[in-house]
């Protein structure tokens, strides 16, 4: 009895819908809905959300800042969520999603476009795999 109970339940585990919760749907950089690390080299200066860079540990990794665009409640807690980047004991900046949507988007579009079908084949991490943000397409 016991043994058809542990098999009923494992069963019901494997079925059920939260094991697809990450299946299928990406965002890549340039895109609207994109939370991660942006390359800034020649785009315009970015709007941020703080004026001063972040720092979580207590010695900074050494090397130029790092420009993120992320959820606001990941930039409010960021000792939480550095982790998720790749970033802590970086010095962080993070961009306004107007100035990411509005500037960044179409500059990295018109960057992009040559050469490139519209067919997306990006992980929606930004920079390799060091952005996750859990925003749209996370």
């Amino acid at each position: 009895m016991m043994k058809r109970l542990l098999l009923a339940a494992a069963l019901l585990v494997l079925t059920s819908p939260a094991r697809d919760a990450n299946a299928g749907v990406s965002v890549e950089v340039g895109a609207p809905g994109f939370y991660g690390r942006i390359e800034m080299g020649g785009f315009p200066t970015p709007r941020l959300v703080f004026p001063e860079p972040v720092i979580i540990a207590p010695v900074p990794v050494p090397g130029p800042p790092i420009y993120l665009h992320v959820p606001p409640g990941h930039a409010k807690d960021w000792k939480k969520h550095c982790a998720h980047y790749d970033a802590c004991g970086h010095r962080v900046f993070f961009v306004q999603d107007s100035w990411y949507d509005e500037v960044y988007v179409p500059t990295y579009h018109k960057r992009h476009a040559g050469g490139k079908s519209g067919g997306g084949h990006g992980n929606g991490k930004g920079n390799g795999n060091k952005g996750h943000g859990k925003g749209k397409g996370h």
